[in-house]
């Protein structure tokens, strides 16, 4: 009897064992699995649980959560849904989550390691704790000057501090509101739809995603690759440009808008946009100094995130003559995002350096604690400082004398170039009008804003396009800054 005894006790022990070894199986090796598998819904009612952290605008959250008291919990809400979108994204319990909502998932859904009080003990056990905020560089009053301006119309506003690279406005337009995609009923189903149809594209975001032909809004490029190569060195001098200018090894002839740009100096040309003489300069420069110049100011890049990944913006090293002549204007395949366009002229206002942007100023734990900081980052230098201070003086003859007069603020500085860019085929598509700019006040020492604007439906005289729609966008987003800042003087 003993012995029956004692080998049922071996038995039940040898079920035990194989029990607790199934079990580790099941939850160390088989793990993934099952966190993956579709049917399994604890990973989504733990992610929905607890309420979302919030992304901050200037010290107010634009974001909630509410309480749905269904098995997905927390519900993420918005407001002013439509005005952040471009940088908020959606936390949809469908659909996923995008931009900020996605590249700070782990800080705003409480599994960022550093949430926890133990955080290798997290990692062993998973759990989740409370949600973290995201405290983004954005200023209100240009974000909304941005959305305002923008209004009705189909086009982007990015704008930057130019001495550090903060984002102060993201504007994408048409927009779309967020809280629609953010349950998991019929109703999110039906608003991923609409917005998915619509033949506008509202949830793409063309201040970052979308890159356009910048047309002569790259001359500013281009004039700074002939001052630091050496090809122009006097601003007024008078140049050796025809006008038409019949593209190298081709008989296709180049003409301008403006009547005044046969041989005219760099400062003519630049101020009233000559296609000749900067089609020709590019050439004179050369491919390999044009394709260095442009990648130093931010083309080419292919890692630029801000905290999620920005559209790379690019300019062709492999040209003939002729193709290197269009691309010096921001034509044939030259192609930027208005992010990009924002980066070089704050490098032109920030004395040839450019300070990659970021939209992140640091994320913080529930009880309001640093959590991790981002600061401004390292700056490249774009061009020389010499080279700078000429650009800058040529883009405020663009605002006191040229096409880009729309653009000057009583009390501060202002630089700009517009463009014009062409596209469809046969160039038979309405001209996109861009604006680049800077700004600061009449008795401060620094830049404060750069901005650069593109409108995709321009509806103004194909003359006036970037001066005339562009332009006052650009003004409003300067003015709010300056304004906000205390930099211009009362009404």
């Amino acid at each position: 009897m003993t012995r029956h005894i004692r080998r049922a006790r071996i038995f039940c022990a040898l079920l035990l064992v194989a029990l607790l070894l199934n079990a580790a199986r099941i939850q160390v090796v088989q793990a993934p699995a099952y966190d993956g598998n579709p049917a399994n819904r604890r990973p989504d009612i733990a992610r929905y649980e607890q309420p979302r952290g919030d992304i901050l605008v200037g010290g107010r959250p634009v974001t909630g959560s509410k309480d749905t008291r269904e098995h997905l919990r927390y519900e993420r809400t918005y407001a002013d849904g439509p005005l952040y979108a471009p940088v908020t994204g959606f936390a949809s319990q469908l659909y996923g989550t995008t931009l900020l909502e996605n590249a700070e998932d782990d800080v705003l859904s409480g599994t960022h390691p550093l949430l926890a009080p133990f955080p290798l003990w997290n990692d062993f056990t998973r759990a989740r704790y409370r949600g973290g905020d995201v405290v983004t560089t954005l200023d209100p009053a240009a974000q909304r000057a941005a959305y305002q301006g923008l209004a009705g119309r189909k086009g982007a506003v990015a704008a930057l501090d130019p001495s550090t690279g903060r984002i102060l406005a993201l504007v994408s337009a048409p927009s779309y509101d967020p809280q629609p995609l953010s349950g998991n009923g019929a109703a999110a189903s039906r608003a991923w739809q609409r917005l998915n149809a619509d033949r506008d594209r509202p949830m793409l975001n063309r201040a970052v995603r979308r890159t356009y032909p910048p047309g002569s809004t790259f001359k500013v490029v281009t004039a700074a690759a002939a001052l630091d190569a050496g090809v122009v060195r006097n601003l007024d001098v008078p140049t050796d440009s025809p006008d038409p200018y019949v593209l190298p090894g081709t008989r296709t002839r180049l003409s301008n808008e403006s009547r005044h740009c046969r041989d005219a100096t760099v400062r003519e040309a630049f101020t009233f946009s000559c296609n000749t003489v900067f089609a020709k300069l590019g050439v004179e420069v050369g491919a390999a100094d044009m394709a260095a110049t442009a990648h130093a100011f931010g083309f080419n890049h292919d890692d630029l995130t801000i905290p999620f990944p920005v559209a790379r913006s690019t300019f062709e090293s492999s040209l003939d003559q002729a193709q290197l002549a269009l691309s010096s204007i921001g034509q044939y395949n030259t192609r930027a995002t208005p992010l990009q366009m924002a980066m070089v002229a704050a490098a032109v206002a920030n004395r040839g350096e450019v300070h990659e942007p970021y939209l992140v100023e640091r994320t913080t734990r529930p009880g309001g604690s640093t959590l991790a900081t981002a600061g401004s980052r390292p700056a490249r230098r774009a061009m020389s400082p010499s080279t700078a201070l000429r650009l800058r003086a040529l883009m405020r003859d663009v605002v006191r004398h040229g096409t880009g007069r729309v653009a000057a603020i009583r009390g501060a500085k202002v630089g700009g170039k517009t463009g014009t860019a062409q596209h469809g085929l046969g160039n038979s598509g309405t001209p996109y009008a861009w604006f680049v700019s800077w700004a600061q006040g009449d008795h401060e020492a620094a830049s404060r804003v750069a901005v650069a604007v593109v409108l995709e439906d321009a509806k103004a005289d194909r003359g006036r396009i970037s001066g005339g729609d562009a332009a006052p966008v650009a003004r409003a987003v300067m003015e709010a800054v300056l304004k906000s800042g205390g930099r211009l003087p009362g009404p």
